[in-house]
């Protein structure tokens, strides 16, 4: 899909699908766009006697579509919601434009046309709207189609943003390709998690870690067993043990071209790439869906991927302790202790709580490198999914202003986030009568914040903030900016956040 920008009349650009955007709320043609408005006239009434009879309403992330009848050279008009005309946000823009392109893809649209960068969203300008709806479009009309035999007939080929201003075509364009290069990162790791786990081991996940590193120019260096073993990652090797397939620790590092970073920042992914739940097995029933752990690790390598482009001034470690978690006569066993790189002793009491064993070490590392701040993203616990369902990431910080600006990101970023609490309270209930601590508290009872609890004795004093992506990561349903399955979440948060430093 290539994205251009034209200073075209609407009306009159020949394309298979026009989007134009409708206002929630209004009757009538109060309710159409001035784009919209202009088309209505040229279509003899058609979207406003719609909006007067209520067929469409204008809701965010809703759309629908009109065969045009040979009266404009657009084959049908898309006409996307766009909400309260009053709160029309990028977030919103954003959600429009998905929900436009995946319509116009079930339309077999292969030109689309996006008559939306005349909207007014406080604050923002053309250059904030193209990013936006490039990022949408990617989104919107992602597949996985990889172990389809049929193939896919109804990509769209070509997006074209039409601005009235010619005065703003340099801002749009720019725009253009940051939406570009950020909506093909989210896609990249919507393609890693999709992947079954035979097909992305740890041996493998590092395989997409160096070409990662090729095409971005970063450092990246992936220790084996080995050397993992000399640098004391014991709590992350313990959960290896019960696979055939070896470790990686995956250390990846972006610096900016002219030195001069503001920050050095690790950003440290789940990177489970199947979790059984070792002993402690899982039920068979939805088992398949856990090629999924490694979804922090995706969020990752994606992100440090799109650094090579947008050239952030900062410098970042993209951290994965990549590993599988199954069971077998090699398995650690519940009650059994290990030590992290950190000197602490953990009894493992559940082998299905080890993610937060390899995060762990993986934070310990981070904490080596002297590095400002540190955030991790991990499926970890299925608690969270329970509290926040599968729209909203859980945020856990040990600092306050860390955890305003991660959150603000993810708000600029249309990713869902709640903060929760690192109640200290909640501390003994992860005493060991043998070790240090367990690796998780009693059962049913603040699972989230249990593991964030945990995670927090691996960072120090260093300023930190944990997501926890469980619910978000993988969904079961389709929504206007992602299909079934996974989401790429946090890939836009990481960006927006290292962009905005």
């Amino acid at each position: 899909m290539t994205f251009t920008v034209e200073t075209k009349k609407p009306a009159e650009y020949p394309c298979e699908a026009l989007l134009v955007g409708v206002y929630e709320g209004e009757k009538g043609a109060g309710g159409l766009s001035k784009e919209a408005q202009t088309l209505d006239k040229i279509l003899g009434g058609t979207l406003s006697r719609a909006l007067s009879a209520e067929e469409f309403k204008g809701k965010p992330g809703t759309a629908t579509a009109f065969h045009t009848q040979g009266r404009i050279p657009a084959q049908a008009a898309v006409v996307v919601g766009l909400g309260k005309k009053d709160k029309l946000t990028l977030p919103v823009l954003r959600m429009a434009s998905a929900a436009g392109m995946a319509k116009a893809r079930a339309l077999g649209a292969k030109k689309v046309a996006v008559a939306l960068m005349d909207e007014a969203v406080r604050g923002a300008g053309a250059g904030d709207k193209a990013q936006v709806i490039v990022e949408g479009g990617l989104l919107g009309t992602y597949r996985f189609l990889k172990y389809k035999s049929e193939k896919d007939k109804k990509a769209i080929e070509e997006v074209v943003l039409l601005l009235t201003k010619p005065a703003e075509r340099g801002k749009a364009q720019a725009g253009t390709a940051k939406g570009e290069i950020i909506g093909e990162a989210v896609n990249f790791a919507r393609d890693l998690v999709s992947e079954p786990a035979a097909s992305l081991t740890p041996t493998l996940l590092a395989e997409e870690a160096r070409k990662v590193a090729r095409e971005a120019g970063l450092k990246i260096k992936v220790m084996e067993k080995a050397e993992v073993e000399k640098l004391g990652m014991g709590a992350f090797l313990g959960v290896s043990l019960g696979s055939d397939q070896p470790p990686k620790f995956i250390v990846l590092s972006y610096e900016p071209e002219r030195g001069g970073a503001r920050r050095k920042i690790a950003l440290v992914g789940k990177g489970l790439t199947f979790d059984s739940g070792g002993i402690s097995l899982k039920p068979a029933g939805g088992m398949e869906t856990m090629k999924c752990d490694m979804a922090g690790s995706a969020a990752v390598l994606a992100t440090m991927r799109a650094l090579g482009k947008l050239k952030p001034r900062v410098s970042v470690l993209g951290l994965v302790a990549a590993t599988e978690n199954m069971p077998s006569g090699r398995a650690t066993k519940p009650g059994d202790v290990v030590r992290a790189m950190n000197g602490k002793t953990i009894e493992v009491v559940n082998t299905d709580a080890e993610g937060r064993l390899t995060l762990a070490d993986a934070l310990c590392y981070a904490v080596k490198e002297k590095v400002d701040e540190a955030i991790d993203i991990a499926t970890l616990t299925g608690a969270c999914v329970v509290a926040l369902g599968k729209v909203q990431m859980g945020v856990f910080a040990n600092d306050e202003g860390l955890r305003r600006r991660v959150m603000d990101a993810a708000k600029r970023a249309g990713e869902g986030a709640w903060h929760l609490p690192l109640n200290e309270d909640l501390k003994e209930a992860m005493k060991s009568d043998i070790a240090d601590m367990k690796n998780t508290g009693k059962a049913g009872e603040a699972g989230a914040t249990m593991g964030g609890l945990f995670l927090q004795e691996f960072v120090g004093s260093t300023p930190w903030v944990h997501l926890d992506i469980a619910g978000p990561a993988f969904i079961d349903r389709e929504t206007p900016l992602s299909p079934k399955g996974a989401t790429g979440v946090g890939v836009r948060t990481f960006l927006y956040y290292l962009m905005g430093i």
